[in-house]
C-alpha cells in the first residue's frame, strides 16, 4: 500500500491531493500493452489489454512514488513533449 506522506495534502484538509500523470501507451510485437510514466524514472507497467495496462499503471505510479519518497528522492523528473518533423 502506498506510503500516505508521498502524496501532497492541502492545507486545508488532511486529504491525499490526486497527482496527475502523463503516460506512454504502446502495443508490442505480441500484442501486449506497455505504458510508461516518463516523469518517474522506471515506471513501467503492462497489460494484456489496454484497460489492464492502465490500471497496472496507476499501481506502478503509486509503488514508484513511495520508494522515491522513502529513499529522499524527488517524486518526478521534468519532461517535456515535443514535436518533431522528419
Amino acid at each position: 500500500m502506498p506510503n500516505p506522506n508521498a502524496f501532497p495534502k492541502t492545507e486545508k484538509e488532511d486529504k491525499v491531493t490526486p497527482m496527475k500523470f502523463v503516460t506512454t501507451l504502446d502495443r508490442d510485437e505480441d500484442g501486449i500493452w506497455i505504458v510508461e510514466c516518463p516523469s518517474i524514472p522506471g515506471c513501467v507497467s503492462q497489460g494484456k489489454t489496454r484497460d489492464e495496462a492502465l490500471s497496472n499503471i496507476q499501481e506502478a505510479i503509486a509503488a514508484c512514488l513511495e520508494v522515491r519518497a522513502e529513499r529522499g528522492l524527488p517524486l518526478t523528473v521534468e519532461t517535456q513533449q515535443v514535436e518533431v518533423s522528419v
